[in-house]
């Protein structure tokens, strides 16, 4: 069976990519197989490298402010493509933002300030799910 499969990336025009990276790297620890595209990102190149690499969690980080638009395009973009894998977003996300993003279809939000474990737990927790489903 081969190691959780989790794309990362920076959409929009964030120049800022420590906390993603230390966020792989702890994945990577952790058993996952990461796919990092970088930043500034486009939806649609998200969205293909999640068809491409099949992946079972894709997450991205925004600090922006774009959030809630990144993460509905994104969301937009895979559904158009057929892809179901559980998308999650972390990154200076207002607490009043969550629900919101939850609605959206984002599985999972880890704002600025949760915990390392919290996050590979979560996203690895997510990868399994996935994988059980297909």
């Amino acid at each position: 069976m081969r190691a959780p499969r989790v794309l990362l990336a920076k959409p929009g025009l964030d120049g800022h990519d420590r906390g993603i990276k230390v966020i792989a790297m702890a994945l990577r620890d952790a058993g996952a197989e990461v796919i990092y595209l970088g930043l500034r990102r486009s939806v649609p190149e998200i969205a293909q490298a999640a068809i491409e690499d099949d992946v079972d969690v894709v997450g991205i980080s925004v600090l922006s402010g774009a959030h809630l638009p990144l993460a509905a395009d994104l969301l937009q973009a895979l559904d158009r493509e057929g892809v179901v894998v559980p998308v999650v977003i972390g990154g200076t996300i207002p607490e009043t933002d969550i629900g919101s993003l939850t609605e959206l279809g984002v599985a999972a939000v880890f704002p600025v300030g949760t915990g390392l474990h919290e996050v590979v737990d979560g996203v690895l927790e997510l990868a399994a799910r996935e994988r059980v489903e297909r």
